[in-house]
C-alpha cells in the first residue's frame, strides 16, 4: 500500500467516500455559454450586469438536487460560493452582487447546505480567488477589462489589498456561518508579472485564517503555497498513475465536467455518456484518488436533464457497485491489472474488485493471483464465478504460467454498465 504525504485536514473520510458532486452555479447560467462567458467575450460590467438584473431561479429546489447527488452514490459536494464573475450565492454583508440584491431576492446558499446535510453528505465551499467585479480587483492579462484602451488609468484607481480584505472577510463569513464545512475549495493562482500569486491573495495571512477557524478543513492547492494543502486537484484530464508531488505519493482529487464546460451550457454538446462517466469514476479510484464530477445548473435552477440522466444512469451502477468504490484505493503491486480491466482494492475487507471494460469470452487470466483467492462472485448478483488454475500440462507447455489464475465467466455480459467481479482474498 503507498503511503500518502500527511495532511493538516482531516482526509480519512475523504479517501473512503471517493465520490463527490461539483456545482457551478452563478449569472453566467443566464448567458448559458460557459462560466467565462465575461471574460472569453470581454463582456463591461455595464452590459454582463443584465444577468444579475434577471437572475431568478424560480425553479430552484435544492432538495431535488441533493436527492440526485445521494442517489447516484455521492458523498460531499463543493458549490460555488463565488465564482470568477464575483457573484455571491450567500447573503454576503461585504457586497450587493449578490442573489438576495436580485429579482430572486433570497440566499440560496444556506437551503442548499441544509438539504445535502440532510441526505448526510458532506459540505464543501468553492471560493474564487479572482473577482472580476470588485473594484479594487487589478486588471490583470486574464481579467474582461484586459485590452481596455484606459487599464492602466483604472488601475491607478485600483488597490490590490483592499481587494485581498474582501476576500479574506468573505471566507471568514463561509466559515463561520454555515455550521461545520468539510472542504474549502480556493480557485486560483496565476503568478507572475501579468497574473496572479500569493502575494496579491495574502495566501500565508489567509491559509492561517482558515487554519484557525476550521483546523480540519480539507483545503485544496491553488493558493500558490507549497505547504499547508491537503488535496491535489487535476483538471479535465485522467492522470496516468497516482498523482505525486515532490515524488510522494498524496491525496488527490479529479475534478471533471459532464460536457466541456462548468457552467450551464445549453448548446454544448460533448457530453460524457454513462460508460465513460463510471468508466472515469472507476480509473480515479484505481488510482488512489476521488472523482469530483460537476453540473451546471440553469437559470431557472434545475439540472439540466442531460446531467439528471447521467447521475441517474450512474446511480443505477453504484446502487449495486458501491463497495467496489467505497473504502477502496489502488490495489497492491503484487496483482498485476489484466487487459482492458481496472483494479480497485478494501484493504480493511481483503477484497478485490476487478472492474471489466471489456467483457471477454468466457474466460479472463488474471496473472498473479493463483492461490491468493478464496472465493469469486459477480458484483451485480452474487453469482459464484468458478476459478482454476492450469493444469501440470499445460504448464510444461507454457501455455499458462502457474501462477495464473482463470475466472470462468458467463458468454454473455452481465447487464450493468461496467461489470465487476469481487474476490474475497486468502
Amino acid at each position: 500500500m503507498l503511503s500518502t504525504r500527511p495532511t493538516p485536514g482531516d482526509t480519512s473520510w475523504f479517501v473512503h467516500d471517493r465520490f463527490g458532486l461539483f456545482i457551478h452555479w452563478g449569472t453566467y447560467a443566464l448567458a448559458a455559454r460557459h462560466e467565462w462567458v465575461k471574460q472569453y467575450e470581454q463582456i463591461p460590467d455595464e452590459v454582463y450586469d443584465q444577468y444579475f438584473r434577471h437572475f431568478d431561479p424560480d425553479l430552484y429546489d435544492p432538495e431535488v438536487w441533493a436527492q440526485a447527488a445521494a442517489d447516484a452514490g455521492m458523498k460531499y459536494f463543493v458549490v460555488t460560493t463565488k465564482h470568477h464573475e464575483g457573484f455571491c450565492l450567500w447573503d454576503s454583508a461585504l457586497t450587493d452582487y449578490k442573489a438576495t440584491n436580485t429579482p430572486y431576492g433570497r440566499d440560496v446558499l444556506r437551503p442548499m447546505v441544509d438539504a445535502f446535510r440532510a441526505r448526510n453528505l458532506r459540505v464543501g465551499f468553492y471560493h474564487s480567488l479572482i473577482d472580476w467585479h470588485h473594484p479594487h480587483f487589478v486588471i490583470d492579462d486574464v481579467h474582461p477589462a484586459r485590452n481596455h484602451p484606459e487599464r492602466a488609468r483604472l488601475n491607478a484607481e485600483r488597490d490590490q489589498r483592499l481587494y485581498a480584505e474582501y476576500l479574506h472577510g468573505q471566507v471568514r463569513e463561509l466559515l463561520t456561518q454555515f455550521g461545520d464545512v468539510d472542504i474549502l475549495w480556493l480557485d486560483f493562482s496565476y503568478p507572475g508579472p501579468n497574473g496572479k500569486g500569493r502575494d496579491d491573495w495574502q495566501s500565508e495571512k489567509l491559509y492561517a485564517m482558515v487554519r484557525e477557524l476550521r483546523p480540519r478543513i480539507i483545503l485544496n492547492d491553488r493558493l500558490d503555497l507549497d505547504e499547508g494543502w491537503d488535496i491535489k486537484t487535476p483538471e479535465q484530464f485522467q492522470p496516468r498513475e497516482w498523482v505525486r508531488f515532490n515524488g510522494q505519493p498524496v491525496v488527490w482529487e479529479a475534478c471533471q465536467t459532464f460536457s466541456g464546460s462548468w457552467g450551464y451550457h445549453r448548446d454544448e454538446a460533448s457530453w460524457k455518456s454513462v460508460d465513460q462517466l463510471v468508466q472515469m469514476l472507476i480509473d480515479t479510484v484505481s488510482k488512489g484518488g476521488n472523482l469530483l464530477l460537476n453540473v451546471g445548473p440553469t437559470g431557472r435552477g434545475e439540472f439540466d436533464q442531460r446531467a439528471l440522466d447521467r447521475l441517474a444512469g450512474m446511480g443505477e451502477w453504484m446502487k449495486r457497485h458501491s463497495r467496489a468504490i467505497y473504502g477502496c484505493t489502488q490495489a497492491p503491486e503484487e496483482f498485476k491489472v489484466p487487459q482492458d480491466c481496472r483494479l480497485t482494492y478494501n484493504p480493511e475487507k481483503k477484497r478485490l474488485y476487478v472492474h471489466v471494460f471489456a467483457w471477454p469470452f468466457v474466460q479472463l487470466h488474471l496473472d498473479g493471483f493463483a492461490g491468493k483467492v478464496e472465493y469469486a462472485q459477480l458484483l451485480n448478483d452474487a453469482s459464484e464465478v468458478k476459478m482454476s488454475t492450469p493444469p501440470a500440462h499445460q504448464v510444461a507447455l507454457e501455455s499458462e504460467p502457474r501462477n495464473t489464475l482463470t475466472l470462468h465467466l458467463p458468454v454473455q455480459k452481465p447487464n450493468v454498465t461496467v461489470p465487476v467481479i469481487e474476490l474475497f482474498l486468502k
